[in-house]
């Protein structure tokens, strides 16, 4: 899973809201926020193993003609 990364202000806002919480509801979140931490810190990906994941008999113009012959034109235009 990829990580995300906000703004300072982003997190203020964030902070904002929970800043208003109850203190077993702030516990609660800290726990999780740090076994979090703690799961990533520990989990290490190993990306020669997602190398050549996709296997498939077909070749790629015969891939991309089947994605195109999927496709589902829509004829009519609904009002709102």
């Amino acid at each position: 899973m990829a990580s995300l990364t906000i703004s300072d202000k982003i997190l203020e806002k964030y902070f904002g809201y929970l800043k208003t919480l109850d203190m077993n509801t702030k516990k609660i979140l800290i726990r999780k926020l740090s076994r979090s931490i703690e799961a990533k810190s520990k989990k290490k990906t190993d990306l020669a193993k997602m190398y050549g994941a996709w296997q498939d008999d077909r070749t790629s113009d015969e891939i991309i003609s089947e994605i195109r012959s999927s496709r589902v034109e829509k004829s009519s235009n609904d009002s709102f």
